[in-house]
């Protein structure tokens, strides 16, 4: 079996962790300090997903958005619409900055966009990546 999980590096990854959790619902499944006082590794899980995340100490750079992208981003499938205009919300309160407020597309997908406090793309939408799809 075969999953896909990604890992991010935040400045400062408690912060994120605790934002992540209050803006999206994450939840901390493991977490182990590092010798600088910040992450080495941290675990979270929403729903069956889940992602990693460690203290940025060397200073990675992040992509530039051009327009509404910087081509690079972390999208997540939720069960209804109602429940991605509820997240959206939810971010928005927590200080995201929106990009792509909650909309329906030509394929289907009702989905929104987000940039979180240090800058990664948050993506939330109905689409289920991998799945049969009636075009």
């Amino acid at each position: 079996m075969t999953s896909l999980h990604v890992y991010l590096g935040y400045r400062d990854a408690g912060a994120a962790i605790d934002w992540l959790g209050r803006a999206f619902g994450f939840e901390a499944t493991m977490r182990f300090p590092d010798e600088r006082g910040g992450v080495a590794h941290a675990e979270l899980r929403l729903g069956e997903a889940a992602l990693m995340v460690f203290s940025d100490h060397d200073g990675y750079s992040r992509a530039p958005r051009r327009g509404d992208t910087s081509g690079q981003g972390v999208y997540l499938a939720v069960g209804d619409a109602g429940e991605v205009d509820a997240l959206f919300e939810r971010a928005v309160a927590e200080g995201a900055v929106p990009v792509w407020e909650p909309a329906g597309t030509e394929w289907g997908n009702h989905r929104f966009r987000v940039v979180d406090p240090e800058g990664f793309e948050w993506t939330f939408g109905t689409h289920r990546p991998g799945q049969p799809a009636e075009w």
